[in-house]
């Protein structure tokens, strides 16, 4: 018996016709699959990195770091998918406005992987430049963003924007305490505030811009963390907070009042995170649009990374 090989060979470059002869269990027969036939709703590749192109509001271009999950739904008779089909059917698309691309990406992928229906969410960090409060500084906002394009089997396409927006919220109860305390007990006191979380998900046909999103939740919360601080904004941002005391329930209802106003919004979803000071867990609402099609249960997990979007 001789020994294999197993020095690395650089030169073997394989034919086209020796590709098409290599072992392919995905691709194999339904007599091949392990575990009960059943479909899966998705299977593909999640966080694959590179720098995608977008268009900012204003015309320019921007370059980010994007996190890329594919998939696809695989039928109960099939083994398996074309697992790097899913990338390299993207990096065809690398150099157009991705999300002007959404659509012939997962038609592609539906025809390619003859699949039923296809999925893509892009993961980034948007930045948008903020001035100061009172000072003259000017500061880079960032934006935690996930865009998700659907195609389902009749190739009905849709668009979908996730976008983090961070604010602080001061407790009104605390608020009132605080002067009670101070007037008739000649106290000095601090009220509570916390940073906290708002994830909007928004359903779009139209041209909706991510700076229009922080717009929305800049007018509704008003209470937006700041970048840059000198003491006359630590000052403005103290007073902003006093005019704009908020409950969880207040800024949940806050941003319907502003997203039910814009007819370019299919569809929406409030998520509201407020990470208390006060107590040892955090308080926490989701609203949804008038007979929204999106989930209005949220994991523990869920919850849990807007900790983390903070």
């Amino acid at each position: 018996m001789s020994l294999i090989e197993k020095n690395y060979d650089s030169e073997y470059k394989p034919s086209k016709s020796e590709v098409e002869n290599f072992p392919d269990l995905q691709n194999g027969p339904s007599s091949l699959i392990k575990g009960a036939e059943v479909g899966i709703q998705h299977v593909g590749v999640h966080n694959f990195k590179l720098p995608l192109k977008y268009k900012k509001k204003n015309g320019e271009d921007i370059e980010l770091e994007t996190k890329v999950t594919g998939t696809v739904s695989l039928e109960a008779h099939k083994k398996g998918i074309n697992m790097s089909r899913i990338m390299r059917t993207f990096y065809e698309f690398k150099d157009e406005y991705i999300i002007e691309k959404l659509e012939d990406i997962l038609l592609k992928y539906k025809n390619d992987l003859s699949s039923f229906n296809a999925k893509i969410g892009l993961q980034f960090s948007y930045p948008i430049l903020l001035p100061s409060l009172r000072s003259n500084n000017i500061g880079f906002q960032y934006y935690r963003v996930s865009f998700e394009g659907q195609i389902d089997k009749k190739s009905k396409f849709k668009k979908i924007i996730h976008f983090d927006f961070v604010y602080s919220s001061a407790c009104p109860c605390s608020y009132e305490l605080a002067e009670y305390a101070r007037k008739h007990r000649n106290k000095a006191t601090v009220t509570h505030s916390q940073r906290s979380v708002a994830r909007i998900s928004v359903e779009f046909d139209k041209n909706l811009w991510i700076e229009d999103l922080q717009k929305i939740c800049e007018k509704a919360l008003q209470t937006e963390t700041q970048v840059i601080v000198k003491r006359e904004d630590e000052m403005a941002f103290a007073e902003l907070n006093g005019s704009y005391l908020k409950f969880v329930e207040d800024a949940a209802r806050l941003l319907y009042e502003e997203l039910i106003k814009d007819n370019r919004i299919k569809d929406f979803r409030v998520i509201c995170s407020h990470q208390e000071s006060l107590h040892s867990h955090d308080a926490v609402s989701v609203i949804l649009a008038p007979e929204s099609k999106f989930s209005s249960e949220i994991s523990h997990e869920f919850w849990s990374s807007l900790i983390h979007a903070s």
